[in-house]
């Protein structure tokens, strides 16, 4: 089933998520093939909690589970700091089969949180 139009909705409802990141790109959210539903994804924030090292970031949109693209690369976050790649204005929807994908060059040391919205 394809996404639904957004002129034609019949429910949004605003869910939030979050993971510890591994050393692994991992899906941190992802509309399942045949959901039906279309997600519009709000904000990610990360967040370091080591309070003495620097951790880096990988942020993907994996595309029909088959393509990585991204949206952050390597992007070092500082110790005790919080980043914010993703915001409300940039407007990424994961559509069926789409998912986002983070990691962290040291397990556990970087905590993500997902805000969105699922569309049907």
């Amino acid at each position: 089933m394809a996404a639904p139009n957004l002129l034609n909705i019949t429910s949004s409802f605003g869910r939030s998520t979050g993971a510890a990141l591994t050393t692994t790109l991992s899906s941190i959210l992802t509309n399942a093939s045949n959901s039906g539903n279309l997600i519009k994804v709000n904000s990610v924030i990360v967040s370091n909690v080591d309070g003495s090292n620097n951790a880096d970031l990988n942020l993907t949109l994996y595309k029909n589970a088959t393509t990585d693209y991204y949206i952050a690369s390597t992007i070092t976050v500082p110790a005790d700091s919080t980043l914010i790649p993703v915001t409300k204005d940039m407007g990424i929807y994961l559509e069926e089969n789409d998912a986002l994908r983070a990691n962290a060059t040291v397990s556990s040391r970087l905590q993500c949180i997902v805000i969105y919205e699922v569309i049907s």
